[in-house]
């Protein structure tokens, strides 16, 4: 099935409000998980960046899970930076050690080679060219640094996508169904991704891996 690009922003108020009421523990716990094989232990002082950060889920369980760590969480729709804010404010122990910044990449606001961690959830196939992506990785990281992507996976046809929205939005809003069958078709192959790291120079540290019946992942750790 061709890829069938989508918006790259998420920008209205709607869609952020489906986003952030959508039940997405299993595959955000799942980011949690993958993060752990890779890093652990304590990571104390630890800088990260989450890129496309929506309403902070991640964030959060990164700060809860790594509790002497600090986030810069970056995301272009304003909209999910508000309800990341308002979700931040209920946590003043996690709020202080995060900074939301709304930009897109790639982002002037960042400065180079300076974080430990560089994740991202679900931002890969909003992307036009994806090469925006991974150079952002290579200039804001550090020598060493942990890298985890994770994305949607495209479908080997129309039929799985729908297949796949009514497995896992049935009872979702209609703006997340829609939403969530866009990006099914907007989203990457394995080989494409493992294409974009080889075009990228990331091909040797980082690891292209199918990590659910819809999600691949991006992981590993830079050259120190």
């Amino acid at each position: 099935m061709k890829r069938r690009l989508e918006p790259e922003l998420m920008d209205t108020d709607e869609q952020a409000a489906a986003y952030a009421a959508a039940d997405f523990n299993e595959s955000n716990s799942l980011f949690i998980d993958l993060l752990k094989q890779l890093s652990p232990g304590s990571v104390d002082g630890a800088r990260a960046l989450d890129l496309g950060c929506g309403p902070a889920d991640i964030v959060i369980r990164f700060l809860r899970t790594y509790p002497k760590a600090s986030c810069d969480a970056v995301d272009g729709s304003q909209p999910m930076l508000d309800l990341a804010q308002a979700e931040l404010d209920r946590l003043p122990g996690i709020a202080q050690r995060c900074r939301l910044i709304c930009d897109s990449i790639p982002s002037g606001q960042l400065p180079q080679a300076h974080y430990d961690f560089v994740l991202s959830n679900s931002l890969l196939h909003h992307l036009h060219d994806p090469q925006v992506l991974w150079r952002t990785v290579k200039e804001t990281s550090t020598a060493g640094a942990i890298v985890l992507i994770m994305d949607l996976m495209r479908p080997a046809s129309a039929g799985w996508a729908e297949a796949l929205v009514e497995t896992y939005t049935r009872n979702e809003s209609e703006v997340l169904r829609t939403d969530f069958r866009n990006s099914l078709f907007a989203a990457f192959e394995p080989a494409e991704v493992t294409a974009q790291l080889a075009a990228a120079g990331l091909e040797s540290a980082l690891e292209v891996k199918v990590v659910s019946d819809r999600h691949l992942a991006v992981m590993g750790r830079l050259p120190g």
